[in-house]
């Protein structure tokens, strides 16, 4: 696809100047859904603004979520998900609807402070095999035009998130910065069209991707205490990954004509559980780190200066796909309830510290777990506990994890539970033949950090259930006939 190209180019100049108008401050924060009982949109737009959020970016538009952050001036980008893109990037007419109902409603009707329309999320990531190559621009110049159209261009940027698996170095140092060979075109165009638009690149950089993935990786690289071998290039020494990633880009930025266009980072954090280098003290030193580092407003070297970030992401969700690794349903800062996981100063409350979600309604107290008198070899707990995992969450277990110390016995009763909460504890969810039983006693350990969790109550918003849908009750009693056969 080849460079876009316009008659009444803007001028560099007075391009520049805008986006230093645009400037943003304070950290924000992503809110995904993917969950199977989610806080009430209510609750969780209080949790943002009693802890001193004041941006926050969706993966869609969802209608209540929208209309709850009316009047909050809480800043927002909202999300197109990439199934979505050869809608609106096939039909003009698709775009100019999307556009009235997702955002031309919402800053009119409901005053929501919609400043970035997020175009796809990671559309090029190699593990897609080049499935949105051909639509995300399309998608991406439809939605500017119908922006336009609606009188909203000068308020709401169009942006593409994308994983930083997008440039790569031919050097291995940051000068070496450049889009990868087999998107460069695409990639061109795309930064054009932007910096064009007056709008930003927005990327997302994980440190602990590169730790999951490289057990060669310096673990000391992936924080910013300063305790790790700096890297040198040509001089400049890099003493945390981050930085190095973010002048990478900056470099491929710059090679090819766009050394001033705006960076966004879209998402950063790490997660708690899932993995033996995901857990809750690795998380807070990386996280608090990474708020210091970008508090002095000192930038990297390729990019000094104020930092825009979102931090990934605000709770977890535990029925997000698992298939990059367990760890992907534990990034929160927050658990499912909106309790905080660890000490997190955000310089953004009195107190110094997470202000937990308030008003939060749970199901009634109640487990179901492995029965005392069931035997570990009776024939059915294996298929039992294989479909339990299958349809619920047990990421929490394994080597390495917050639960990777129970016993034979408590692996079993974790998947139960995991199980049975997830559907809402009817009690056709805990007769898993002759094996299971529901109790009333806690069976959390009460050493360590693994917890067997009592599920919030379901919420329904204006669509009906919000979330994840449990089994109905005739889908449970099949399964648990043909767990019996």
């Amino acid at each position: 696809m080849g460079w876009v190209t316009v008659a009444d180019r803007v001028n560099i100049g007075l391009v520049c100047l805008f986006m230093m108008l645009w400037s943003v401050s304070g950290i924000g924060v992503n809110w995904g859904t993917q969950a199977s009982h989610p806080l009430p949109p209510d609750t969780i737009v209080r949790l943002l603004r009693d802890n001193g959020f004041q941006r926050v970016k969706l993966f869609d538009a969802d209608y209540d979520t929208l209309k709850t952050l009316g009047k909050t001036g809480i800043e927002v980008m909202v999300g197109i998900p990439n199934d979505m893109l050869a809608i609106v990037g096939g039909s003009m007419k698709a775009a100019v609807k999307w556009v009235a109902k997702n955002v031309t409603e919402h800053i009119t009707s409901n005053n929501v402070n919609i400043r970035y329309v997020a175009v796809g999320n990671e559309p090029f990531l190699e593990t897609y095999n080049g499935s949105y190559l051909g639509i995300t621009f399309p998608a991406l110049r439809n939605i500017q035009s119908a922006l336009v159209k609606a009188g909203h261009n000068n308020q709401v940027k169009v942006t593409v998130p994308l994983n930083a698996d997008v440039y790569e170095s031919t050097n291995g140092s940051p000068s070496g910065g450049d889009f990868r060979s087999d998107i460069h075109d695409i990639m061109l165009t795309i930064v054009n069209f932007l910096s064009l638009s007056a709008a930003p690149f927005t990327v997302n950089i994980y440190p602990f991707i590169s730790l999951y993935s490289d057990p060669n990786f310096p673990v000391e690289y992936a924080f910013f205490d300063g305790n790790a071998s700096p890297v040198s290039d040509g001089g400049t020494l890099y003493y945390n990954m981050f930085d190095a990633n973010l002048d990478t880009l900056a470099y491929a930025l710059q090679k090819n004509g766009f050394a001033d266009l705006p960076i966004i980072v879209g998402e950063i954090g790490w997660p708690t559980d899932g993995d033996r280098n995901a857990n809750t003290e690795y998380a807070r030193r990386f996280n608090q780190g990474f708020m210091s580092h970008i508090s002095g407003g000192r930038g990297t070297p390729m990019r000094p200066g104020p930092i825009d970030a979102y931090l990934f992401s605000l709770i977890d969700e535990d029925a997000k796909s698992i298939a990059p690794g367990n760890f992907e349903r534990h990034w929160g800062i927050f658990t499912f309830d909106g309790q905080a996981k660890y000490p997190l100063n955000l310089g953004t409350t009195n107190s110094g510290a997470l202000i937990p979600a308030k008003g939060v309604q749970y199901l009634e107290r109640k487990w179901c777990v492995m029965k005392p008198s069931a035997r570990l070899d009776d024939p059915q707990v294996e298929p039992s506990v294989s479909f339990a995992c299958g349809s619920a969450d047990c990421t929490c277990l394994g080597y390495g994890t917050s639960c990777g110390n129970l016993d034979a016995r408590g692996n079993i009763s974790y998947a139960f539970n995991s199980y049975f909460q997830k559907n809402n504890q009817v009690e056709e969810a805990c007769k898993f033949p002759n094996v299971s039983m529901i109790t009333k006693t806690d069976p959390t350990p009460t050493d360590g950090n693994c917890k067997f969790h009592i599920m919030i109550q379901p919420y329904y918003g204006s669509a009906g259930w919000y979330g994840q849908k449990p089994l109905g009750l005739t889908s449970v009693l099949l399964l648990v006939f043909l767990l019996v056969l």
